[in-house]
């Protein structure tokens, strides 16, 4: 189980993604590789639905983002897919909490300071 860095996933999105019908069936099943994540890469989070709520094609035709969400708002486990192998190449825990401040209260503006 490979827990990728966030330039390494970084690096596996291309411009743009097409959104997947996550109903549709898989490439190949890669529950086997989640369910093998150690505990401590959940980094607290409850992952207990297993529910994927976003699936993205990369252009290259190659890659395959697959997000589960957590039991917390806007944290995602992404499983990057390699079409051309079949395999799950790496994980990794996507907060976008933390990447945008989305958990950080509104600023206030300027006039009404």
């Amino acid at each position: 189980m490979r827990l990728l860095t966030a330039d390494e996933f970084t690096a596996t999105i291309g411009t743009p993604p097409t959104a997947v019908d996550v109903e549709g069936p898989p490439p190949f099943d890669f529950w086997p590789y989640y369910d093998a994540i150690p505990h401590d890469h959940f980094a607290g989070h409850d992952f207990s639905r297993e529910e994927v709520t976003n699936v993205w094609q990369m252009p290259d035709g190659i890659h395959q983002h697959v997000l589960i969400a957590s039991g917390t708002p806007n944290v995602f486990m992404a499983l990057v897919l390699n079409l051309r192998t079949a395999s799950v190449l790496g994980h990794h825990l996507l907060d976008l909490n933390e990447l945008y401040g989305l958990n950080l209260p509104p600023k206030t503006p300027l006039d009404e300071q």
